[in-house]
């Protein structure tokens, strides 16, 4: 996504900023701080300073936050890039400091992605988290689906763990819509590192219309409950 995304969070398309590229950079700032904490040996006067920092944008930010969430930005749509369905996603969102830095591209049926998860994901000794490999399956092949017009909601998702997924790796991600059978539609991915395979992922997932998406974000805060 360029920095100049038309793209508008909850405030709405009128009051509300787009989604450029000062939010981006904060976002991109704190996964960045995330990493440190997580690793600092830091004395405390230098945390202490930190400290400081942080409550000053806490008290910056916070004068400005509206009553509702933003929730998902726009109705996700194969029109737009796959990291765009889903702006403030905990798992994938380039605006949420919590998500994974992801970027996929979809093409002739596949999206593909590529990640280098740090140590806020750690879980064994040196391997990323198998609980942050299983969320980022559900994003990945949710967007697999969106990427080929069958937005729908997961139902199940079976996850086969082949070998460690090393930290500070350039893994390999890709997911396919291998078929709809009804309201079902069934997605298949997988994570490698190199050549060596990590996981794959099975889902089956619910169908889901445009407009029940709008309706389900009204019901819940969602931008659209402001449009």
């Amino acid at each position: 996504m360029s920095s100049d995304s038309n793209i508008v969070d909850g405030h709405g398309a009128d009051s509300g900023h787009p989604l450029g590229p000062e939010l981006l950079e904060i976002s991109n700032q704190l996964r960045r701080i995330t990493e440190l904490v997580v690793r600092t040996d830091a004395p405390t006067e230098a945390l202490d300073s930190a400290l400081v920092a942080l409550t000053q944008a806490e008290v910056a930010l916070a004068q400005h936050v509206p009553p509702w969430i933003p929730s998902v930005g726009p109705v996700p749509s194969p029109d737009l890039e796959p990291n765009d369905y889903f702006p403030f996603s905990p798992v994938i969102g380039r605006y949420n400091p919590l998500a994974a830095p992801a970027e996929f591209v979809a093409k002739d049926g596949v999206v593909t992605g590529q990640v280098n998860l740090g140590a806020p994901y750690e879980g064994p000794p040196g391997c990323v988290h198998g609980g942050v490999i299983a969320e980022i399956f559900d994003e990945m092949l949710g967007v697999a689906n969106i990427s080929m017009g069958s937005g729908a909601m997961t139902g199940t998702l079976t996850i086969v763990y082949r070998s460690p997924t090393p930290l500070y790796t350039e893994l390999t991600l890709a997911a396919k819509t291998q078929g709809v059978d009804g309201r079902k539609v069934n997605t298949t991915g997988t994570i490698h590192a190199g050549d060596r395979l990590c996981a794959e992922a099975h889902g089956i997932f619910i169908l889901v219309s445009g407009e029940g998406f709008v309706e389900h974000a009204k019901l819940h805060g969602g931008p659209a409950q402001n449009e």
